[in-house]
């Protein structure tokens, strides 16, 4: 009897000792990526010097989901089951089928979030690099920039499937030179909680203006998963200053991504499945933009379309649907239209949006 009690024991400490020594790998790897970090500025071909005013422009924007989150996917942190991607060969098709959707737009400018470039749920895909060779077959001349969003530790949870090693980013492409990009990084929260949100940032591009001005495009992927709901107030009011400051200095701004925070205000009004269980879907706070601000969420109330799908299920009509994505504008810059791409979530649980808009 006593050498069993002594066996189980042993194999209790022994577990313990795993515990221990795993989070303390967590914590003692986990480190923020630094603040005003320069990002390289890559080119295909010859992209134009410079943008003109009074000319239409088309700007797209849209989370890829990690190449996972195809319309049967659900994913664990929402309340559904995968952590994964069913597999290396969807990842590849989910990522190159939103390529090309989006080329389809024709866009001059596209912004793309929570593009994995070497992620265990991913299989290690290089997503940017795929989208890239996507693009090079219609665009000739075109600049781009990848911000690492986060590169993460392994995670063990969930144990049937642990989510492993996240390295994750923004990519901004655009057919006029990028001259200048920077990474910021946004407030998150502390303690614990922030292995599971992990890092979070933003970029900021510059391109020239034919008037002297420049063009500064924010791409931007908002916290989700927030305890601390101070916390996402505290990004949209860096994100605030750190735009007005470019707007006073008479630069044209817009900022563009997945906001994480209902657009519509409640978006249940307009898609009719209400979303009470699904706590991150609060109302955007416009009262924390300046008045040189207009929060532009991309809709048509003749045929309404959302960006987003609660993952908590593989998509249907029962299914949680809001409007996350859109875009943020300085008074001078004017929107033409702003609308969704409707894919009915095929390759991500967000739908493409898009915004045409005119420098004033």
């Amino acid at each position: 009897m006593k050498k069993i009690l002594k066996l189980i024991l042993s194999i209790f400490i022994i577990i313990l000792l795993v515990v221990i020594g795993y989070l303390a790998y967590v914590f003692i790897s986990y480190q923020r990526i630094e603040d005003n970090l320069p990002l390289d500025v890559e080119s295909k071909g010859a992209p134009s010097s410079s943008i003109s005013t009074e000319t239409n422009y088309r700007i797209a924007s849209n989370n890829i989901g990690f190449g996972a989150y195809q319309d049967t996917f659900s994913f664990f942190m929402d309340g559904g089951t995968e952590s994964w991607a069913f597999s290396k060969e969807d990842v590849i098709n989910n990522t190159t089928g939103l390529i090309e959707n989006i080329k389809s737009l024709n866009p001059d400018f596209i912004i793309l979030q929570e593009v994995d470039v070497d992620s265990t749920r991913s299989y290690h895909v290089d997503e940017a690099a795929l989208m890239i060779d996507s693009l090079s077959k219609q665009y000739d001349d075109f600049s781009y920039t990848f911000a690492c969003n986060y590169d993460s530790p392994f995670l063990m949870y969930p144990l049937t499937q642990p989510h492993g090693k996240s390295k994750a980013g923004l990519l901004t492409i655009s057919t006029a030179t990028i001259t200048d990009s920077i990474r910021r990084s946004l407030p998150i929260d502390e303690g614990i909680t922030k292995v599971l949100d992990l890092d979070r940032c933003y970029s900021k591009n510059r391109i020239p203006v034919d008037n002297g001005k420049e063009l500064v495009i924010y791409n931007v992927h908002l916290s989700a998963y927030n305890k601390n709901p101070e916390t996402s107030e505290y990004q949209l009011k860096m994100l605030n200053e750190d735009m007005l400051a470019e707007a006073e200095s008479g630069n044209y701004v817009i900022a563009g991504g997945d906001m994480n925070k209902d657009l519509l205000g409640d978006s249940s009004k307009y898609f009719g499945v209400n979303g009470v269980s699904v706590n991150w879907a609060v109302a955007f706070p416009t009262e924390l933009l300046d008045d040189e601000f207009t929060l532009v969420a991309p809709f048509d109330e003749s045929n309404p379309v959302p960006t987003c799908r609660n993952a908590d299920m593989p998509y249907c009509e029962e299914d949680f649907v809001l409007t996350l994505d859109g875009f943020i504008v300085s008074s001078n810059v004017e929107v033409v239209e702003s609308n969704v791409l409707d894919l009915q979530f095929k390759y991500s649980d967000h739908n493409p949006v898009y915004m045409d808009f005119i420098l004033k």
